[in-house]
């Protein structure tokens, strides 16, 4: 999430998040000072009271959802987007489980893309989830095609995460940008620097977009699913 910190032209102040109701995207998020406002819309109420009153939850995020700038939503986010009155973000962060079925699906179509849009100011920028472009390489680059086809500017990028391996990410905003590789904030930082952060935009031949054509996921087709499932069963049988 911090690429789309370090690609704001200006010092983010309000903060979307969806999904992510463990409460880490959020602890990284308030290591800004600029940050004045955070939104948080989380499906399951469980999950982020499990984040907010779990001892060994809280000691991991930091007790961040306890922070007075924070507002949760226990709601479906598209439905969320769809009804909410509010002001424009600066930044979101959309941190949603991989689409294997349709409910989850609908998460990462032009609909949902496009909704995402209307809540965003003019110089926002985003980052989206988009699972791993190394063993889901249609899925990963369908996501992309998709922000694209819904009016983003897209940068996608990838990382090592110890617990999932290669994953893959998009940072996007609503015009062109320069791909980011100054860290400009002052914030404690674990993992990256900017050789590291340089490195997150390049990827290797066998990640690289496939020859064949992709689909823009929509609403009326779905196709993400379909690819998402026939990749990730290739993987599981193989293990």
């Amino acid at each position: 999430m911090h690429p789309a910190f370090f690609a704001h032209e200006g010092s983010p102040r309000r903060i979307l998040i969806l999904g992510g109701g463990d409460g880490l995207a959020l602890r990284e998020v308030l290591k800004y000072s600029s940050v004045e406002s955070v939104v948080m819309v989380d499906l399951d109420p469980y999950v982020t009271n499990l984040a907010t009153n779990f001892p060994a939850l809280r000691s991991l995020n930091q007790n961040s959802m306890h922070d007075k700038r924070l507002q949760v939503f226990n709601q479906d986010a598209f439905t969320w987007l769809a009804n909410a009155k509010t002001e424009p973000f600066d930044l979101a962060i959309v941190d949603f489980p991989d689409p294997n079925n349709f409910a989850l699906g609908k998460l990462y179509t032009t609909r949902f893309y496009k909704m995402l849009k209307s809540k965003l100011k003019p110089d926002a920028t985003a980052v989206i989830q988009c699972t791993s472009p190394l063993v889901a390489r249609k899925s990963y680059w369908c996501i992309i095609k998709t922000l694209e086809a819904s009016g983003f500017y897209v940068k996608p990028y990838n990382v090592t995460v110890p617990t999932f391996g290669i994953w893959g990410y998009a940072l996007i905003k609503l015009k062109p940008f320069d791909t980011p590789t100054k860290i400009k904030f002052n914030v404690p930082l674990k993992f990256i620097n900017e050789d590291s952060l340089k490195a997150m935009f390049e990827f290797s031949s066998d990640m690289l977009p496939p020859s064949e054509e992709i689909e823009v996921n929509r609403l009326d087709n779905q196709i993400l699913v379909r690819y998402y499932e026939t990749e990730w069963s290739k993987f599981e049988y193989s293990r």
